[in-house]
């Protein structure tokens, strides 16, 4: 795991060699450790680590090891070098990265003008076929079937010569990411300028020759991570798969390369101290000419700030996901991959994520995802149904944490049901234990009728005032073979004069009217099962009373 050569020896002085082994990853920032086995003489001997990046947190800088006998560790420093090291090998090697990638990309545009040519050949020939069809049928020379048939296969090879068109232009995208950002890179290369790292200096005393195992760890900054969830559902199944994801980004100015990567979410960038109040200052209205200044001195220091900060450019974004299936008639039986499963501790309010193998994160500023873990979470499915305003139901479950699980910390989720995506939402921190709604879009096994069967104005004024009567019927049925539970909500006009009277005279079931004239009913539907609701409200008022806002 460590590198053992001296590269470089200058009287008391030795220049080694270390590798990246362990990164821990914060909010916005990184622990790194870098690790190497050296031979030390029985003399005072300073170990030079050289070429790490700026983005380090000097004061952050630590040393330890082990030995094979006694070991002294008389202080550790940084210093500031400029290096005018060539660069013609690294340009090389980007400029080949480069030219295959756009050899790559060429290749995909060949293909993609192929199968636009198949596709519009596709759409001429169904042109020409609705003519010929027409004419064929109409003189009996063609069957219905026949023609079925073809236009099948039309629709069939339209259908995939789209759907590869799609997959080589979101190819094609991939590959212009990673080509804009090698090219930006060759042109950092390229570009003459003193190139500024920083050297860590460890000064030790050996008594005698001891083989020492050195350890140097340090915080980096313009590091960071943001959780990120997938959530699967089955019509088949009451439980919910969650893959817990992480997205990290960085571009400290070193790779990471086969690593032990764990993620925290500590944040010791935030300091130990807590903030203090500054005076809470109010101001008569002449002030406001004082007041606008002192905006316009304080959006120019704010401005400056940013411009300074190193973490500007490096805010956490959530992308967005890109969703594909793909069907083969032909394939054999598809084998799940793998997923590597991160181990999770929680200490105090701390919450980390060790994972189990070699992670890579190249220092190119866009967001890699790894996956913490992949488990099945007992939820309740549930259906809501709001036939006033959509004739169709939404599937809803509610999902528990289990109380032995990690806890899941805020981050944005995607959502699946029977392999389609649904959509996007936002976790909240849900702990150990805690249960948490999602919603997992339309439901077409469920249909509902809603039809107005009464509206009847009383001739005979009562009380001098008039009445009106509305009654509505409501019949919901389950198209699918497996029960399901069913809340149906509806809702009366609300009055927001006092002259204007709402009064619920009947429902069936029987319930009560609840706040702002919702009507709820929790129904259980067995499969292929129907059911009807019904209620009647009646409006009373005055006759010379206009009534507005009653689109019934």
């Amino acid at each position: 795991m460590v590198n053992t050569d001296t590269t470089l020896e200058e009287g008391t002085s030795l220049t080694v060699e270390t590798r990246i082994s362990q990164v821990t990853v914060y909010s916005n920032q990184a622990r790194v450790t870098r690790r190497t086995k050296v031979s030390l003489t029985g003399q005072e001997q300073e170990l030079v680590i050289p070429r790490l990046p700026m983005t380090i947190e000097t004061e952050s800088v630590r040393a330890t090891g082990t030995g094979t006998g006694v070991v002294r560790l008389l202080g550790v420093r940084t210093e500031k070098v400029f290096d005018s090291e060539p660069v013609g090998e690294q340009v090389a090697q980007l400029s080949g990265q480069i030219k295959e990638l756009e050899k790559q990309k060429r290749h995909l545009q060949d293909q993609q003008a192929s199968k636009e040519l198949a596709r519009n050949f596709v759409e001429a020939l169904s042109d020409k076929a609705v003519q010929h069809f027409s004419r064929s049928l109409a003189q009996q020379q063609i069957g219905v079937q026949e023609t079925g048939e073809f236009l099948n296969f039309l629709e069939q090879r339209h259908h995939a010569d789209a759907s590869a068109i799609a997959q080589q232009q979101e190819q094609q995208q991939e590959l212009q990411k990673q080509l804009n950002a090698l090219k930006a890179k060759l042109q950092q290369l390229k570009t003459p300028r003193p190139q500024e790292s920083l050297s860590i200096i460890v000064t030790l005393a050996a008594e005698g020759a001891v083989d020492f195992d050195l350890e140097v760890s340090y915080v980096v900054n313009r590091a960071s991570w943001i959780p990120l969830y997938d959530l699967r559902s089955n019509s088949s199944s009451d439980r919910i798969n969650l893959s817990y994801l992480a997205q990290v980004k960085q571009n400290t100015g070193e790779d990471w390369s086969n690593v032990s990567l764990t993620l925290s979410t500590a944040k010791p960038g935030l300091g130990t101290l807590p903030p203090k109040l500054e005076p809470w200052y109010i101001e008569a209205l002449d002030q406001q000419p004082i007041r606008a200044l002192r905006r316009v001195k304080s959006r120019a220091m704010s401005s400056s700030m940013s411009e300074s900060s190193p973490d500007q450019d490096y805010e956490d974004e959530s992308e967005a996901l890109t969703i594909r299936s793909a069907l083969s008639l032909s394939a054999p039986a598809p084998v799940a991959a793998q997923a590597v499963v991160a181990v999770v501790s929680t200490e105090g309010g701390v919450v980390t994520f060790e994972l189990d193998g070699n992670s890579n994160i190249p220092s190119d500023g866009s967001p890699h995802k790894v996956t913490i873990f992949s488990d099945e979470y007992p939820s309740n499915p549930e259906y809501l149904a709001i036939p006033r305003l959509v004739s169709f139901a939404y599937l809803q479950t509610v999902v528990t944490n289990p109380v032995t699980g990690a806890t899941l910390l805020p981050g944005k989720a995607t959502i699946f049901r029977d392999q389609t995506f649904v959509g996007t939402t936002k976790l909240e921190n849900i702990a150990p234990g805690q249960e948490f709604r999602l919603n997992l879009g339309i439901d077409e096994g469920v249909k509902i009728e809603r039809d107005l069967v009464e509206r009847q104005v009383d001739k005979k004024l009562i009380g001098n005032q008039r009445r009106t009567t509305y009654a509505y019927r409501l019949v919901i049925t389950n198209l699918q073979s497996v029960q399901k539970t069913l809340v149906v909500k509806e809702q009366l006009p609300v009055s927001r004069d006092e002259k204007i009277k709402v009064r619920l005279s009947q429902t069936n079931p029987k319930i009560q009217t609840g706040e702002m004239g919702l009507l709820e009913w929790k129904i259980d539907l067995s499969a292929q099962d129907k059911q009807e609701l019904y209620y009647q409200f009646i409006i009373e008022h005055s006759p010379e009373l206009k009534v507005i806002g009653l689109d019934i």
